[in-house]
């Protein structure tokens, strides 16, 4: 049994998990656990890993994945009124996806983008500066 694992092995892991989240849309169980045979680590902490990073998810996603960031500038500049629209707007609460498949939402710590705060990413898209009628007409794309 591993006594943690060290970074070069970290990079490495997350490089695979990151490719497994590109293939299957997220990573299955089997690969959590293919990986830490692989590696020789044990499955909770692959799965640990796994499920720490926010861009990487341990479950089926929709086709339109909405992340809103809720870092401090985010915060401060209203997020969570910008998460309570995109939920009225799509129906759903933060870690859903709709039945249909085509969104999800999720929070996240930091997109990078405090300076267009507050701000939300959809499948690599950024869209800041959100307001409710702004967010209405991004979401309107992805219908």
């Amino acid at each position: 049994m591993s006594q943690g694992i060290q970074q070069e092995e970290r990079q490495d892991l997350v490089a695979r998990l990151k490719e497994a989240q590109q293939k299957f849309g997220y990573i299955p169980e089997e690969v959590i656990a293919e990986l830490a045979a692989a590696l020789d680590l044990p499955v909770n902490e692959v799965y640990g890993i796994a499920s720490f990073y926010s861009f990487l998810s341990t479950r089926p996603l929709g086709r339109n994945v909405i992340r809103v960031c809720q870092s401090l500038p985010c915060y401060l500049k209203n997020s969570e009124m910008i998460i309570k629209t995109v939920a009225k707007e799509i129906g759903l609460e933060p870690g859903e996806t709709t039945a249909d498949g085509r969104f999800s939402l999720e929070l996240t710590n930091c997109i990078g983008q405090c300076d267009k705060a507050p701000a939300m990413m959809i499948n690599g898209n950024i869209h800041g500066d959100l307001t409710p009628e702004k967010i209405a007409r991004i979401l309107k794309k992805y219908k």
